[in-house]
């Protein structure tokens, strides 16, 4: 468990990852309070939801099941993670892309 700081972002945290339309939503949610524990979960779900859209371009232009299901996997497995960690009051970067994510969307403060 995580200080008085990830109990008052916990909500933000977890709507974040409910689809890019939570991400925006927690966005704003934590615009006035700048809740530090709210933004590493809107960074990590974002990079998710940006990731999801740009890489299932990407895996659509191949017409495998194979590699269309080892991507929405790979996916789910991130998504479930963050939101896991987010739950438990942690802050845990998802698998592989998370410190990217953190570095990347270094704009959300």
């Amino acid at each position: 468990m995580q200080s008085d700081y990830a109990k008052q972002g916990k909500t933000a945290a977890i709507v974040a990852y409910i689809t890019i339309i939570g991400t925006i939503i927690a966005y704003f949610m934590n615009n006035e309070s700048k809740n530090k524990f709210a933004n590493f979960h809107i960074k990590q779900a974002l990079g998710i939801n940006i990731g999801f859209y740009l890489l299932g371009a990407l895996v659509s232009v191949f017409d495998s099941w194979a590699i269309s299901t080892a991507f929405y996997i790979f996916i789910l497995v991130l998504w479930v993670f963050g939101l896991i960690t987010a739950l438990r009051e942690e802050q845990k970067t998802v698998p592989i892309l998370g410190p990217y994510f953190q570095d990347w969307f270094n704009f959300i403060k």
